[in-house]
């Protein structure tokens, strides 16, 4: 079989345009491929080297957009942070409550993760000011969920919209300790509130409707803090004033980047792929979950433990994929990937249904609304939902024109489903893998040439 033409083209404003021309004969995937270091534990890791005492070093740190905006923002509070790179990066703590109030906006780019789980440490450094800002895209995203409960702890933040959207304004506290009950699974939520209850004397305890990501707790004990999780009713506590200390932190490969090509093993023919090193934390891991539902041949292999994380390396072999139902506690576990999961189940036999899944709405883009809409452009059969889709399978795709709305996980996430598209796929504003996975287009062309 010949090999998909994959070309990219920059313009004038400096968005780009991935086209992708599948071969008419087909193709095949195989390979060895690692993927970029987990964002989620890449943020963490910054953050807390950043108000430790002593040195933090660490290796595998994601490269992309949003870790950038967050070592910037620590910067600019006073943290000493080396060059960033995936081998060693070196984060020199100023220690717990001692960010310095910046000369400037802080700006967290496009990253949701950076502005919310800051907020909590910001608002609890007593007589400091903080001005917090992001791109348009984040703008535009809900901050009341966060805002509102670090308000009942004696924070006071200013914000548009009812101080539900950024630019935000912080005067910073001495906070109360708090007991809140989350009305949504969310690691930002839960993390915000543990940050700020770094700072503050007593327990600081939040309670979720199901279990959410759990890297800020295994990376908090790591560095000291002390923490108590009682997980019959998915509550987590922290005990402040906390004393953090510096580590050597490892992170694994991301199961959010893993899983365009966990879907893509799966969906195209004769296709074998093996990803290494990836975390497999079962916080994290409802996309295996969901994708062994729909039949997908996945195996772990050379599972470990890494600096505290769970990590293996995931073969998938295509299959013939079968519909299901997503919906309930899994939705938390794996909110990120819904939208490849969404490309997987055009290509299952039935009809699936994504249920549970209205937080779709207020990602980077109404991820709910733009995969609908570009998938069925392709010619899928893809019904929006108020919380999630239904999704027909079975309908051949044809290579057209589609958008990425600049969010980096729908322009990987239709550039998976051009693999197994008729001729040639052209995906405007493609620059915006570069959040979350640099080295997509590059890996992407390799695994297609075999060369990876």
């Amino acid at each position: 079989m010949s090999a998909a033409v994959v070309t990219v083209e920059t313009q004038t404003d400096l968005s780009q345009k991935l086209i992708i021309h599948r071969p008419s004969a087909g193709l095949s995937l195989q390979g060895c491929i690692r993927v970029p270091g987990d964002k989620s534990i890449s943020h963490r890791a910054l953050m807390l080297g950043a108000i430790a005492q002593g040195e933090t070093e660490i290796q595998g740190l994601l490269l992309g957009e949003d870790p950038r905006s967050t070592a910037r923002c620590f910067q600019a509070m006073g943290a000493q942070i080396s060059e960033l790179n995936t081998e060693l990066v070196k984060v020199q703590g100023i220690g717990l409550g001692q960010l310095q109030e910046p000369v400037d906006v802080l700006n967290a780019g496009n990253s949701g993760t950076t502005l919310r789980l800051m907020l909590g440490l910001l608002a609890s450094h007593p007589g400091r000011f903080f001005t917090v800002t992001g791109d348009s895209s984040l703008r535009s995203r809900p901050m009341s969920r966060v805002v509102q409960p670090l308000q009942q702890m004696g924070a006071e933040i200013w914000g548009r919209k009812g101080n539900s959207l950024a630019p935000l304004a912080v005067q910073g506290q001495a906070l109360k300790p708090t007991h809140y009950h989350s009305p949504i699974a969310s690691a930002q939520v839960k993390s915000c509130i543990l940050l700020a209850g770094l700072l503050t004397a007593g327990k600081t305890t939040v309670t979720e409707p199901a279990l959410s990501r759990d890297h800020s707790e295994r990376m908090l004990r790591a560095f000291g803090a002390e923490l108590t999780i009682d997980p019959e009713t998915n509550s987590v506590t922290v005990i402040g004033p906390a004393q953090l200390r510096g580590q050597k932190v490892i992170v694994p490969g991301d199961i959010s980047s893993a899983a365009f090509w966990l879907v893509a093993g799966a969906i195209v023919p004769g296709s074998e792929l093996v990803v290494e090193n990836v975390g497999v934390n079962p916080t994290r891991t409802g996309i295996l979950e969901a994708l062994e539902l729909m039949g997908a041949d996945i195996q772990l292999e050379n599972q470990r433990e890494v600096a505290g994380e769970p990590v293996a390396d995931i073969r998938v072999r295509s299959s013939r994929l079968k519909s299901c139902t997503i919906a309930g506690d899994i939705i938390p576990r794996m909110i990120d990937e819904i939208p490849i999961l969404a490309v997987a189940a055009v290509f299952a036999e039935g009809t699936t249904m994504i249920r549970d899944a209205a937080e779709l709405r207020v990602k980077e883009s109404d991820r709910i609304t733009v995969m609908a809409q570009q998938l069925n452009k392709m010619g899928a059969k893809v019904s929006e939902l108020p919380d999630g889709m239904e999704i027909t399978g079975g309908t051949p795709l044809m290579g057209t024109d589609v958008d990425s709305y600049t969010d980096h996980r729908i322009a990987m996430s239709l550039a998976i489903a051009s693999l197994v598209s008729t001729g040639i796929t052209t995906i405007h504003r493609a620059e915006a893998a570069a959040i979350s996975y640099p080295d997509f287009t590059a890996t992407l062309g390799k695994v297609l040439s075999a060369e990876c």
